[in-house]
């Protein structure tokens, strides 16, 4: 089923589906083919909603769970698809009431001049995670909507959001997103049309002040496929070989380089190449490292040799965001927990 077609024809079809009567009646596979077409988009939205990837894996069992609790109470007068994104969007509220939001190391302090060695993780932070992004569209989910799937998980404008209260948040993603109307958007979070324009036009200001006018998609659009993969390339070399100058001269001269759980984080060549030079390129090891798309990114899956293991381990996810032909910022997630949800092998022998 296309994801562009208008909600009335949306509401017909869904009205029209046998899966929709049998799922009623309580008959599970029914009601797991019904929402099958849509689980992705609506992870997604979860993500986009939370920042993190775990989070966004209980909100949409948590939503698919209220939704077949109450499918018997769907009248069809929408799209089911409608309805879905109703029944998600009050649960990540729910979550994000109970959480709070999701931080990078720069949204904790300023960045330090010169390499942190034994810098420890921040248990109490809820950081913003990464987004494995197979499966994602290249274009808008709707006809309405303004920002592109992929643009939608970048990480600038994800961290961003996090700087939105839950109503925000949830009002420019279903508009600007997902493309639904701000009377739909009132009905879905049970609030007025005006309250609906008036959330719009403060989350549209914080995101303007917060993420860049232009977006990844449009700077790797212009880069080019090829060049977007030699440059890739050269990081993972550089790493590999520990070759600080083929390292820098792939990088912007204002380039950060942060390390979720670690608060510490740099701004700067001289900064970043300090650090650098210190840790990944002499103080860790071997790596070896495989590339990965994030958030709509390029990005490098890097692997840490272990003796006792005899193999290299799983310990970051590097997510690149690029500027012109070079590399300007470099997020690097720690945890091997990041890579079974990409899909990547726990070691490399």
């Amino acid at each position: 089923m296309s994801e562009i077609s208008s909600g009335a024809d949306l509401a017909v079809e869904w009205a029209e589906d046998p899966d929709l009567d049998l799922g009623r009646d309580g008959d599970e596979a029914a009601f797991t083919r019904l929402v099958e077409p849509l689980r992705r988009e609506l992870h997604a939205h979860c993500y986009r909603m939370l920042g993190s990837t775990h989070d966004a894996d209980d909100a949409l069992q948590d939503a698919l769970l209220r939704a077949w609790r109450g499918l018997a109470r769907f009248e069809g007068r929408s799209s089911l698809r409608s309805w879905l994104y109703t029944v998600a969007t009050r649960t990540c509220l729910d979550i994000v009431r109970s959480r709070g939001r999701r931080a990078l190391p720069v949204d904790l302090g300023p960045a330090s001049d010169r390499a942190v060695i034994g810098d420890a993780p921040l248990a109490e932070v809820a950081w913003l995670g990464p987004y494995p992004d197979a499966g994602l569209g290249d274009g808008p989910a709707d006809p309405g909507a303004r920002y592109e799937q992929r643009e939608a998980v970048e990480l600038a404008f994800v961290a961003a959001l996090q700087h939105l209260p839950g109503n925000q948040r949830a009002a420019l993603l279903l508009f600007e997103v997902l493309g639904f109307s701000a009377a739909e958007i009132a009905a879905m979070m049970n609030t007025s049309t005006t309250s609906v324009n008036s959330a719009l036009a403060r989350a549209r200001k914080v995101v303007a002040q917060k993420a860049p006018s232009a977006t990844q998609q449009q700077t790797l659009r212009q880069i080019g496929d090829a060049r977007v993969r030699k440059i890739v390339a050269g990081y993972s070399a550089a790493l590999e070989r520990g070759d600080a100058d083929a390292l820098v001269a792939l990088l912007t001269e204002d380039v950060t380089w942060s390390m979720p759980p670690l608060a510490h984080w740099y701004r700067g060549l001289e900064a970043v190449t300090d650090f650098a030079v210190r840790v990944p390129l002499t103080g860790c090891g071997s790596w070896r490292n495989l590339p990965v798309s994030a958030n709509g990114q390029p990005g490098l899956s890097c692997y840490l040799w272990d003796d006792d293991a005899g193999a290299h381990l799983g310990w970051s996810v590097n997510v690149l965001t690029l500027r012109g032909e070079r590399i300007a910022e470099i997020t690097s997630f720690l945890g091997a927990d990041h890579f079974a949800r990409f899909g990547l092998p726990a070691s490399l022998p």
